[in-house]
């Protein structure tokens, strides 16, 4: 599979600039608005993996918060706290600074792999990716404008569950993703890459139940978990699959499971998000 333009820019900005020992940089990347943070989480899992011995391990949980906006004309600079390093665990903390604020807090654990107690539920049924329409098409759709579809994505989304324009759905989504192209031979760069992709499609399953699909609501990310159950190899579909048990005080929750074609399930991911309804839409209440 040939690699995509966008996700070669992807792995370039993966490649963070060693500054000092704990100390790098990155880049944004190109484009408008408000930096996806899925992308400083993924270069703060970097930052994090290399400041680690070899044999150290594989990331197995991380915790964050989303503390501002960030955008596309500053580099970032990510500092690591090498928190511990013990026999089994590593832990690091590492903040993203960008035009001297703080942006993004992550705090990763890894591990060495060992023997032990092993389970896990059944994956939910979903039909295969192919046919499914692209996530960028039913986007297109939903805005009623075919060039509001963004060309080149790092990641190729299908949707299981798309969303109906103005109904009311239930909080849960299933869809497949993958890299669109191979991934460089490193299980840093595999776990970062499907850090990225586990903050896709989140708010939008909190979103359902309300009828606020693209351009009827306001939303943003404020923390996000994932807890990987083994070392990652994301080159092929995995289904994605969330629900959004409660929202309150315009805060959705949302859990979400990963797993391969197989039925293994390797990550799970759990996400606070901020959802508004601008104040135009106020008088019209979604769903009519």
């Amino acid at each position: 599979m040939t690699r995509s333009r966008a996700l070669d820019l992807l792995l370039q900005n993966l490649q963070l600039e060693r500054l000092d020992r704990d100390l790098f940089l990155g880049q944004p990347g190109p484009g408008t608005g408000r930096l996806f943070g899925g992308h400083v989480a993924a270069q703060s899992v970097m930052a994090a993996g290399l400041t680690l011995e070899p044999g150290a391990g594989f990331i197995h949980s991380l915790h964050a918060y989303f503390l501002k906006g960030g955008t596309h004309d500053v580099p970032i600079r990510f500092v690591v706290d090498r928190i511990r390093d013990g026999r089994t665990f590593s832990t690091r903390h590492v903040v993203a600074y960008q035009g001297g604020e703080a942006i993004f807090d992550l705090s990763a654990s890894f591990a060495r792999p060992e023997d032990g107690v092993a389970h896990q539920d059944v994956m939910p049924g979903a039909p295969p990716p192919d046919g499914l329409p692209d996530w960028e098409d039913v986007r297109g759709e939903i805005l009623e404008d075919a060039e509001r579809r963004r060309r080149s994505q790092p990641i190729e989304i299908r949707v299981v569950d798309p969303d109906l324009p103005g109904e009311r759905l239930p909080a849960r989504r299933r869809i497949w993703m993958r890299p669109n192209g191979e991934l460089p031979d490193d299980p840093l760069i595999h776990a970062a890459v499907l850090t990225y992709a586990s903050d896709r499609t989140l708010l939008s399953t909190a979103a359902r139940p309300h009828g606020l699909t693209w351009g009827r609501r306001m939303s943003a990310s404020l923390d996000h978990a994932v807890w990987f159950h083994g070392p990652v190899t994301f080159n092929d579909w995995v289904l994605y699959a969330s629900e959004s048990p409660v929202a309150r005080h315009a805060r959705g929750l949302i859990f979400g499971s990963i797993w391969t074609p197989g039925g293994l399930r390797i990550a799970s991911v759990a996400q606070e998000g901020l959802i508004r309804i601008p104040r135009d839409r106020v008088e019209d209440p979604p769903g009519r």
